[in-house]
Parts: C-alpha cells; sequence; structure tokens
C-alpha cells in the first residue's frame, strides 16, 4: 500500500504556537481521528505510528502539546501556567484551526486519555467517540497502583529506589537504572525500545518542564500538580461512545481505569493480554482492529 502523504503546520495559541501533522487528507474520508500524547510533557513521537490508521481513509492528527517538541516551549514556566485548562483549550484551539470541530474523534493515551476525558466532559458537539488508552481515572489511585507494582519488584531494585529517594540523590546512575527496570516491565515491554519512545524520553529529558510541573520526577512519584487530579465523580457525563484499552502488565492498572468503565453510560473496555502501557507498539494488529473497528461504527 502506497503511503499516505502528510502535511505539517503550527497554529498560534496564548503567546506561542502549536505544531501539528495531518496524516491523510482532512476533507475525504470519515471523520479524522486526533492523537493525544500523553507525559505530560511527551511529545506526538511515541505515537507516531499511528498515522497508519490513515490507511483506512480516515485523516489523523498528530500535535506536540505546548511546552513540548516542536511546539512553543516556556522552561521559565511552572504550574500556575501549566494547568489542565490550558491544554483543554489548546485541544479546542486546534479543532478550531483545522475546520474539524463539527465531527471528530479523539484518542488519548496515558495523559493524553486524561486530557480526553476532560475534554469530553465539556460535551463538545462535534465528538463522535474517544478512545482513552493506558489513562487512569484518578491520581491518587495512580500512585496507589503504582507503589503496588512497585512492591513486586526484586528486592535489589526496590531497595535502590528507597534508597535513593531517601538519600535525595534520584539522579544517581543506580537510581535510574532501578526506574528502567520498572519501566521496562509496566511502559514499554519491547526493549530496547523502539526509536519513536526513544525520541519523545529524550525530549523529556532535554526539557522536563511540563512533566516536572504537572508529574514529577518518574512515572511512580508524582508531587507535581496532577497530584491530586481525577474526573471520577465527572466523567458520568460523557455522552460519546468511549473505548477503553489498557495492557495486561500496563502502569494504568484495571483498578485505575475501573471508574471510565463504571460511569461512563455507553463503554467498552478492551485489555490486551500481552502489553504494558504501550498497546499500540506491543500488540498493533489487535490495537488497530479494535480501534479501527470502533471507529467505523461511529463514524
Amino acid at each position: 500500500m502506497a503511503p499516505v502523504a502528510s502535511t505539517e503546520g503550527r497554529v498560534a495559541f496564548r503567546d506561542g504556537e502549536t505544531w501539528y501533522r495531518v496524516t491523510g487528507d482532512l476533507d475525504h474520508g470519515g471523520p479524522p481521528l486526533v492523537v493525544l500524547h500523553g507525559g505530560p510533557g511527551a511529545t506526538h513521537d511515541y505515537l507516531s505510528s499511528l498515522a497508519r490508521l490513515a490507511s483506512t481513509g480516515r485523516a489523523v492528527v498528530h500535535y506536540d502539546q505546548l511546552g513540548n517538541g516542536r511546539s512553543s516551549q516556556f522552561p521559565d514556566r511552572g504550574t500556575d501556567f501549566y494547568e489542565v485548562a490550558l491544554f483543554v483549550d489548546e485541544l479546542d484551539n486546534l479543532l478550531g484551526h483545522l475546520g474539524i470541530a463539527a465531527r471528530y474523534h479523539v484518542l488519548g493515551q496515558s495523559w493524553g486519555g486524561m486530557l480526553g476525558a476532560e475534554h469530553a466532559i465539556r460535551r463538545p458537539a462535534g465528538l463522535a467517540s474517544l478512545v482513552i488508552s493506558n489513562s487512569p481515572a484518578s491520581m491518587e489511585l495512580w500512585v496507589t497502583e503504582a507503589t503496588r507494582l512497585r512492591g513486586e519488584l526484586p528486592d535489589d531494585v526496590r531497595e535502590a529506589l528507597d534508597r535513593h529517594e531517601r538519600d535525595g540523590t534520584i539522579e544517581d546512575p543506580a537510581y535510574l537504572s532501578a526506574t528502567q527496570a520498572f519501566y521496562d516491565e509496566h511502559v514499554c515491554r519491547i526493549v530496547p525500545n523502539p526509536v519513536e519512545v526513544v525520541a519523545s524520553f529524550e525530549a523529556i529529558a532535554a526539557d522536563p518542564t511540563v512533566y516536572h510541573a504537572m508529574n514529577g520526577p518518574n512515572e511512580f512519584f508524582c508531587i507535581g500538580s496532577l497530584r491530586t487530579w481525577s474526573v471520577i465523580e465527572e466523567v458520568h457525563v460523557i455522552s460519546v461512545p468511549t473505548l477503553l484499552i489498557s495492557g495486561r502488565f500496563d502502569e494504568a492498572t484495571p483498578a485505575t481505569v475501573q471508574p471510565y468503565f463504571d460511569k461512563i453510560p455507553d463503554v467498552r473496555w478492551e485489555i490486551l493480554e500481552h502489553s504494558s502501557h504501550m498497546p499500540f507498539l506491543e500488540e498493533p494488529g489487535r490495537f488497530d482492529e479494535i480501534v479501527t473497528g470502533f471507529l467505523a461504527a461511529n463514524d
């Protein structure tokens, strides 16, 4: 199959710009799919392979959220700037700029799924469906489950994490190695990681402003502005068909996803048995089958 053409652009937002890429034709085919990346503070790169979904005839939109990647970066700003509302408004701005606000799908992964839920709670008229992939419904649940998963790591890994956190030496190579052991089990089980995953991790390392402001130093040590975030009491107002996806070894464990399933009226949940936090890379065939079928059913 011939590759689908893509175009790139930038749209003004607040006092910066949002970079985006459109794969496929926004004017033809089914409603486009807008992909929201995680982090917060990552880039679209690790999700770039989802451009393959454009081969079904719908356009796929990727973008780097403000403060990240190819979009404007503001390393001097903190938690008072990098708030959930900022990124909800940015998504609305992008939809309007692309002229697709009247009909579109959203797929959010990890933090992107949290952002997608926040967007859907506002009940935008043009949202056709929502895919929440590998995302918790609250950070309290996330931290509780991360602590449980951490407790299941080998003794030497747990000891290194505990010791360096206690001593304030979380930049020590031994701590970083122990953190990677957790990531290899619960974030991406393809080791070494695919180049697109490496690219997003490198982007966070190069400018960790957003990640540190909203999350913290790593996936199980959340001290940023999202530490009290929850949509458990709000997701019941989501009125569009919603697909939940998670991996059997996911750091977004079933306990973190359950509130979405319990409270969203029109919802289904697929757990991919051989995946962790990135089933679109770990089980791409099954992931695509689930997502494309869901989108087609809700065009």
